[in-house]
Order: C-alpha cells, then sequence, then structure tokens
C-alpha cells in the first residue's frame, strides 16, 4: 500500500484545505473516506478470492492424487484376489483328483480287508474287560480319592438334586 506519515497527511490536509476550501472540506473529507474504506474491502475481497482460488487448486490436487492412490489399491487388491481364486481353484482341482484317486484306491483294498470272526470278536472283549477291571477294582479306594478318581456313579437327576442350591425354595422344619 501506500506509505503515508503523519507529516505527508498534514501536508495533503493543508492542500486541501487552501484549494477546497474549509466549507466544502468536511464533505469531500467525508466523500475521501467512504472511497478510501470501499477500495480497502474491494482489495480485501479480491486477496480472499485468490486464496480461496489456491486452496481450491490445491484441493483439487490433492483429491487427484487420492483418486490415483485408491484406483492403484483397487487394481492391486482385484490383482491379488485373482490370483488366490485361481490359486483355489488349482487347489479345490487337485483336491477332487486325490478324492478320486482315493476312492478308487479305497474300493480296491476293500475288497482285500478282512471281516473279523466271532472268535476275534470275543477275544476282543475279554481284552477290555481286563482292562477296564485293571483300571478300576485293583486301586484302593483311599488312592482313587486322593488322585480324584470316581469311586461311586451318580445319575444326572440325583446330582442335580444333591448340588442344586436354596436359593427361592423355601425350608420347612416341621411338616
Amino acid at each position: 500500500m501506500i506509505d503515508l506519515g503523519l507529516t505527508k497527511i498534514a501536508l495533503i490536509g493543508a492542500v486541501a484545505l487552501v484549494v477546497i476550501g474549509p466549507e466544502k472540506l468536511p464533505a469531500v473529507a467525508r466523500m475521501a473516506g467512504t472511497l478510501w474504506g470501499r477500495a480497502q474491502r474491494y482489495i480485501s475481497s479480491v486477496k480472499a478470492e485468490v486464496n480461496r482460488e489456491m486452496q481450491m487448486e490445491e484441493l483439487n490436487k490433492m483429491h487427484s492424487g487420492f483418486m490415483n492412490a485408491t484406483s492403484k489399491i483397487n487394481q492391486t487388491v482385484t490383482q491379488s484376489f485373482s490370483e488366490v481364486q485361481q490359486n483355489f481353484t488349482e487347489a479345490s482341482d487337485s483336491l477332487t483328483e486325490a478324492m478320486a484317486e482315493a476312492n478308487q484306491a479305497y474300493t480296491g483294498y476293500s475288497e482285500a480287508l478282512r471281516v473279523p470272526t466271532d472268535e476275534d470278536l470275543a477275544a476282543k472283549r475279554r481284552d477290555f474287560r481286563k482292562k477296564k477291571l485293571s483300571q478300576t477294582s485293583s486301586l484302593p479306594i483311599w488312592f482313587k480319592r486322593s488322585t480324584g478318581r470316581k469311586t461311586r456313579v451318580m445319575s444326572g437327576a440325583a446330582r442335580v438334586a444333591r448340588y442344586r442350591p436354596n436359593i427361592g425354595r423355601t425350608i420347612r422344619f416341621f411338616n
């Protein structure tokens, strides 16, 4: 802007007083003040408009950068998804082939499997009974209690009746 000091303003005022005269000087000063205010407002609005345009240009650059980045990410994700899908289809195809081969091998071996006889089943039953007896009856009760093994079998209803809390039930001492 124009650099006006106090001496320059005083000199301009003295010249204006001589040229315009004391009668018209207040009206001219008022008019000059309003014109000066309008000029300042116009200049500030032009500055604000220029700043807005610069900010809008920066925002547009940022927007285009974000759009480019999102399109690149979208392409990368789509490409990796298609690769994963292709690998999955290849794996499922190979799994299907392996299952078909295993099914053919199983049907071939199932004919060679031997059906157990009654003697085999009886021996298996005897072994089971021996194993069960060795696990349960050969240990003393005090050892079972100390190790936490069950010594008695209790039904589910009996367990519920025994361990049910007394909430909401009334206790009667005299029937």
